[in-house]
């Protein structure tokens, strides 16, 4: 046994705890409590599970789970953004990019560049693997939204078509899951809890 690449890996497993501090601004459905990071990696991850099959493409499901659940660990240092935030771009890259040097480093080498190898393909959003993550990243919030009538989209009063940006997306990894999602924005204008 390799001590020290077991101590190392111990490390990072404690620094990762600081993932479940990490707010976001979208609620658990039917709730008033926002989610934290830790909640929505671990719900990502079982949705690319369950809908693998909606896949537009052949994917490995195990690189998908483990974009999903590393993805956000970088807000540890970098913070988590709102994806409607009209001050700061969601793509704080550069911040990021920081954080995951710092907290994949903590890793023994060979993990650590496997980790921010996957965390790099994820924001690439290139490969089929990234564009299936990326679908689930953005279809969970979706559906938070819709089960809380509105959530942040009433309470930062986001419009349809900032939605309808950010939400397309989906489509990248699965038409068949856009469909449904586009269904459910359409639905969200009709139903008054998302205004045009």
């Amino acid at each position: 046994m390799n001590t020290k690449d077991l101590l190392d890996q111990i490390a990072f497993i404690k620094e990762i705890d600081k993932v479940k501090y990490i707010q976001r601004k979208t609620k658990l459905f039917n709730s008033d409590r926002c989610e934290n990071d830790a909640e929505h990696s671990w719900h990502l991850a079982l949705m690319a599970i369950v809908l693998a099959e909606h896949s537009d493409e052949p994917i490995d499901v195990l690189k998908v789970v483990k974009m999903v659940l590393i993805h956000d660990i970088v807000e540890i240092d970098a913070g988590d953004v709102f994806m409607y935030d009209t001050l700061k771009n969601h793509l704080n890259t550069d911040e990021e990019r920081l954080a995951a040097a710092r907290i994949f480093g903590l890793l023994p080498k060979k993990q650590a560049e496997e980790f921010i190898s996957i965390w790099e393909e994820f924001e690439a959003g290139e490969t089929n693997e990234a564009k299936f993550a990326k679908s689930m990243d953005r279809l969970e919030p979706l559906l938070q939204n819709t089960s809380n009538n509105g959530g942040t989209w009433r309470e930062f009063d986001v419009k349809y078509d900032k939605v309808y940006e950010k939400k397309s997306v989906i489509k990248n990894g699965s038409k068949s899951l856009w469909n449904y999602a586009e269904g459910l924005i359409n639905d969200s204008v009709e139903k008054g809890i998302l205004k045009k």
